[in-house]
């Protein structure tokens, strides 16, 4: 059915229903004039964050427009940070959390982070990510997760929405059905989860009804095929997982987030207009857009899509005006869980982020032998390429801290370019500086890199007594050398490896 509506109060819906991303640290003009048409949310990345009080700032003249604006971020902590991407989280990710397994802790951590970011002026947070690694060749996964069982990511998927919402900042489970077991990254292309019903109930629904249970009002679709609810749509375009498994069979009222509507898991076979059109008619209130495609030009394309959509029967009118509603009623609600929440105890001061990052740190025997180290060493850092989640920006490492700890420390940063030459790059740079002094190898995700592990093993073969340093998901130890598993590469990860190495802290 056609619209009957006004061109005006089409446009003010559909803008309404979109979470556009901006660039710079200061409000555009053209986000101040949506947002009074009817822009209800905006998300912050790492490129509007040069610091806490200006981010306030931004925040504060955006709400000028609107006192309930919602204002989205993308923040995991962990190796996913945008609040903190210049320095790297001082909070440790997931999977160190889901490591110590202690809920409390959890807890503690998100409350810390949903102070700061509701200092900010942030009331959404896209996360805790609920998705249980089953896969751990998964590429877009990893770390950000608790780990590789339902029953301890459900436990502190719980956790994490307390914490964060008991700081003022309304949490959004992600990314629904579950990321976990899949081999394709969604930024690229479409993954696929190809499990049955009852295994899909048993290892990925679990934790996002963990997350309902613990009070979460938003969850985020993932952009993966799941042919056992839907052989033909991803998750994100789907009404069969969208309506009958998450607002039927799990019983979800609250804000249905889209995961990047720009990624290529969705944009390759349907455009960014279309992706858009089709989720929100499949059950998608809020659509969040501007990780890569931040310009006017790309909001405005959107709201043309989603009104044409309307007007010529594609997307039905009481669909989007529902989208909108939901949208209104959330953000409602989180601006008084904001305005609400109590600063309770500063935890940053009592670096509840350092202890959690310290208490995740495991040790294989050799190096309980080996440490501390009591001279300068050589660290070498074999760098991956990192996920778009991620980001590269970001930094993160043993180097750093440990020079601090230890003057005189050299250090040397390879990519899998540099060692396409083979051994004779190892020798010229890794092996040849550390003459004579201690060798620490730092790793990420060694496992999932093939020529990381060759590298692993050509330095650890000509140097028995390297210690090794896995910052990302534990792979097998190397030969004899010492082993340090710190379950992420966040900066508050770096510091506690650093200070294991010295036994310092």
């Amino acid at each position: 059915m056609a619209s009957s509506k006004p061109d005006r109060e089409l446009r003010r819906l559909a803008l309404s229903v979109l979470q556009p991303g901006f660039v710079g640290t200061e409000a555009p003009d053209w986000v101040l004039r949506a947002i009074g048409d009817g822009l209800a949310s905006v998300v912050l990345f790492s490129r509007n964050i040069a610091s806490a009080e200006q981010v306030a700032r931004l925040t504060a003249r955006l709400r000028a427009e609107n006192p309930d604006l919602i204002v989205a971020i993308d923040e995991e902590a962990g190796d996913v940070t945008r609040i903190e991407w210049a320095t790297g989280s001082s909070r440790p990710g997931n999977l160190a959390l889901g490591t110590v397994d202690d809920p409390g802790l959890t807890e503690a951590v998100a409350a810390d982070l949903g102070r700061e970011l509701r200092t900010a002026g942030v009331s959404l947070d896209y996360a805790p990510s609920a998705d249980v690694n089953s896969n751990p060749d998964n590429p877009i996964i990893g770390v950000r997760s608790f780990g590789s069982g339902p029953d301890v990511v459900s436990r502190h998927t719980a956790a994490w929405v307390r914490g964060l919402q008991s700081g003022g900042v309304a949490a959004c489970a992600k990314h629904f059905p579950g990321h976990g077991d899949v081999a394709v990254d969604s930024h690229h292309d479409l993954p696929a989860y190809g499990a049955g019903r009852d295994e899909i109930a048993a290892q990925a629904l679990p934790p996002f009804r963990a997350a309902l249970a613990a009070g979460v009002r938003a969850v985020m679709s993932g952009h993966l095929l799941v042919p056992a609810y839907d052989p033909d749509l991803p998750a994100t375009l789907s009404r069969r997982v969208l309506g009958d498994l998450l607002r039927g069979e799990l019983g979800f009222d609250g804000l249905v987030v889209s995961d990047a509507i720009e990624m290529g898991a969705v944009t390759r076979r349907y455009g960014i207009d279309g992706a858009t059109v089709k989720a929100v008619a499949a059950g998608v209130d809020a659509i969040c857009v501007g990780g890569e495609s931040a310009e006017e030009a790309t909001t405005e394309l959107l709201v043309k899509a989603l009104a044409a959509a309307v007007a010529g029967g594609e997307l039905p009118e009481e669909r989007l005006a529902g989208a909108a509603g939901r949208v209104q009623e959330f953000a409602g609600w989180s601006a008084a869980l904001r305005a609400t929440a109590e600063d309770g105890e500063d935890a940053a001061a009592d670096g509840i982020g350092h202890l959690a990052a310290r208490r995740a740190v495991r040790l294989s025997g050799a190096a309980r032998e080996a440490l501390p180290l009591t001279a300068a060493p050589h660290v070498v850092e074999l760098a991956p390429v990192t996920n778009m989640a991620i980001g590269s920006e970001t930094p993160w490492g043993v180097a750093a801290p440990l020079r601090e700890r230890l003057p005189g420390t050299t250090s040397v940063r390879l990519r899998d370019e540099e060692l396409r030459d083979g051994q004779d790059v190892l020798e010229e740079r890794a092996l040849a500086p550390a003459a004579g002094r201690p060798l620490v190898v730092v790793a990420r995700d060694a496992a999932r890199h093939p020529w990381m592990t060759r590298a692993l093993t050509g330095l650890t073969t000509a140097r028995p007594d390297a210690i090794v340093v896995e910052m990302g998901l534990p792979g097998t130890t190397t030969g004899r050398a010492a082993h340090l598993f710190t379950h992420g590469a966040s900066a508050a990860s770096g510091v506690a490896a650093a200070e294991i190495l010295t036994g310092s802290g």
